[in-house]
């Protein structure tokens, strides 16, 4: 399997969902064998999320046989098994540069494609989704099919419950397909559980169970009836999992064997038009058809680059440590240090770096599924029952526990960490997984200590220093990727006092304030312009950005005459805000211009690229600090010509 653009005999053919309907079963079983070749051909290259996808190359290929879209909606959760989807409906070649800059997404995104009905990145959105397009079909009394996908992970987040409450009690007609690809519903085989598929999706069945129930009426005694032979229907269907979906008011088919072609497309003919709100439990393998993926799901759900021959993946020669593995190795120490110190994560415990704490120290940790909301309510009974939770959530998935930040923790002054991994620019997932928000929104509340270290060995402090606080929450907020290279192995613990930052760099007329490591892309800038223009700018490290350090900013505000800040989070209400806000109260309020994310969505690419776009590179800070000093001295001349 080389790396070479690949001739393929039929996948060359399909343009859209309507060549592949001429097929016969052979030639769709090849169909997804090419498939997943061009997947793994790709994305040996150019790295995505690889294993989900491999699973659910047949259940692709069987929906788009089955269904008419785009007039029927397929509705994607998340989106990390939509490859074979693009791949079919017209994005085979823009394939090649899936998640780079200027190529397609790595999610399904209205914008891009009529195919692609519901935006997705993250998780549990798709069942409420789905059952809006079905009512909205329904409004406009249009034949539209809806059809929801959702995986056995996302199914534990609380949305997916509310979806499905609300859409078993509507009596719409949508169709639910559980992707179980982790077996976290046991598998169900043998006669019984074949019999009951069989009779349950056959027309005929379904025809004369219709014309029964009709002939009864509508009164008690067809009630009665009913309730006996749901009743029994549930205990014959219980070890299949469909008990609790019946109780929500679903039909429930399944599990079947999505990764065979024929059931699967055969399943979904006969359940097509039944109406109502059914779910079919389908059993995908990750990694499918993919040795190495098959034997190591985790590791590739996103491999990044490899050989596809061998599966050999590619190994980053770089020598420092990231964000993730200080906040995984400082955790441990702290919980050997305090032993009411916790870890909570939802669902990410190998992405966060907590899966050391969970393998030295089991019963410290808590993985609570895809469950942002109740991590954060769960953390705040730890705090009131008088632990010190560490609670882990990537930044733009923090977007959904707002509330119980706000309800749940300020407001009765626990003291929660939040530890926001992934803040700012993520790179090749894009504007979905993008950490833009977080200084923005948590600084709202009153009571929040926020904090952006400048590297791996004020992560570590600014742990300690949370450990010790006793109101919270205390949110830490830090990038994707690796740090500075410090030592912060072998660095003492320090204690960081909130609201008090640092001057990194003397300097005058520009006074440059920083969020995170980008005080050390600044104090690059100033190096390089003092020895290119003798021009000196001061260089704050600001570290908190609630409480800020007025101390510093009225220094600023005596000193200088025009303020540059720095962050990767969105300019509105960030750290321009902060420091905007502050100038705009004094006597003289200085100019302050903002380097940081505009007021628009960033799409997807490297974060260097990315950082480039938005001013945040070294190079590009330098530029904007000289163009400072520029109009510092624009400014002179036209005092002096004005004097003169």
């Amino acid at each position: 399997m080389g790396q070479e653009n690949t001739t393929y005999k039929i996948l060359d053919k399909i343009d859209s969902p309507k060549d592949i309907k001429t097929l016969d079963m052979g030639q769709l079983k090849e169909l997804c064998a090419e498939i997943r070749h061009y997947m793994i051909e790709c994305c040996s290259v150019n790295p995505g999320h690889l294993g989900s996808s491999l699973g659910a190359v047949e259940l692709m290929v069987a929906l788009h046989y089955v269904y008419d879209a785009p007039e029927d909606k397929l509705v994607f959760d998340v989106g990390h098994q939509a490859y074979a989807h693009k791949i079919i409906t017209g994005r085979r070649e823009a394939f090649r540069r899936n998640r780079m800059k200027d190529g397609i997404s790595g999610f399904p995104k209205r914008s891009e494609s009529e195919y692609d009905a519901f935006g997705a990145g993250h998780s549990s959105t798709s069942i409420s989704a789905a059952l809006g397009f079905a009512e909205a079909a329904k409004q406009q009394g249009l034949p539209h099919k809806a059809v929801a996908l959702i995986g056995d992970g996302s199914l534990t987040g609380g949305l997916a419950f509310e979806g499905l409450n609300n859409a078993g009690a509507s009596k719409a007609d949508m169709l639910v397909i559980l992707n179980d690809n982790n077996i976290s519903i046991d598998k169900n085989v043998g006669g019984m559980h074949e019999y009951l598929l069989k009779i349950t999706t056959d027309p005929r069945y379904n025809k004369a169970k219709k014309q029964v129930w009709d002939s009864l009426g509508d009164n008690w005694f067809r009630d009665m009836i009913q309730r006996f032979i749901a009743t029994t229907k549930s205990h014959l269907v219980r070890n299949s999992g469909g008990h609790l979906f019946q109780a929500m008011g679903f039909r429930y088919f399944g599990p079947i064997d999505g990764n065979d072609l024929e059931q699967v497309i055969s399943t979904l003919q006969k359940t097509k038009d039944m109406g109502g709100p059914r779910l079919l439990h389908v059993m995908t393998k990750k990694g499918k058809g993919y040795a190495p993926a098959e034997a190591e799901q985790t590791t590739w759900h996103a491999p990044g680059i490899f050989d596809p021959e061998t599966g050999m993946r590619q190994k980053s020669s770089k020598g420092e440590s990231r964000y993730q593995d200080v906040f995984g190795e400082v955790l441990l120490e702290l919980a050997r240090m305090n032993d009411k110190v916790v870890g909570v994560t939802p669902a990410m415990a190998s992405g966060c770096g907590m899966n050391t704490l969970a393998k030295q120290m089991p019963e410290r940790f808590y993985d609570v599924g895809i469950e942002e909301e109740h991590a954060v309510t769960f953390s705040a009974g730890l705090a009131a029952g008088g632990m010190k939770p560490f609670c882990n959530i990537y930044s733009s998935f923090s977007q959904r526990a707002y509330d119980q930040i706000i309800h749940d923790v300020a407001l009765q002054d626990l003291p929660v960490v939040l530890c926001l991994d992934r803040g700012g620019l993520v790179g090749e997932d894009g504007a979905t997984h993008h950490g833009c928000y977080d200084m923005a929104i948590y600084r709202t509340i009153p009571g929040a200590v926020i904090a952006a270290p400048k590297d791996e060995t004020e992560l570590k402090n600014l742990m300690f220093t949370a450990m010790n606080a006793e109101k919270g929450p205390f949110i830490i907020r830090y990038p994707r990727g690796y740090g500075e290279g410090t030592e912060w192995k072998t660095a003492e613990f320090k204690e960081l006092k909130p609201g008090k930052g640092e001057l990194l760099l003397e300097g005058t007329e520009i006074a440059v304030i920083a969020a995170g490591p980008f005080a050390n892309r600044a104090l690059e800038a100033a190096h390089d312009i003092k020895e290119k223009t003798g021009w000196n700018p001061a260089i704050y490290n600001i570290r908190y950005i609630k409480p800020v350090d007025e101390e510093i900013l009225s220094e600023i505000a005596r000193k200088f005459r025009s303020v540059v800040t720095i962050e990767d989070g969105c300019i509105i209400g960030g750290l321009h805000g902060v420091v905007s806000e502050f100038m705009a109260s004094q006597s003289d309020p200085l100019p302050v211009r903002a380097l940081g994310i505009p007021d628009r969505y960033i799409s997807q690419g490297t974060q260097e690229e990315l950082r480039e776009e938005c001013n945040l590179t070294a190079e590009r800070i330098r530029i904007c600090i000289q163009e400072e000093f520029e109009k510092n001295g624009e400014k002179d001349k036209k005092v002096l010509e004005i004097k003169n």
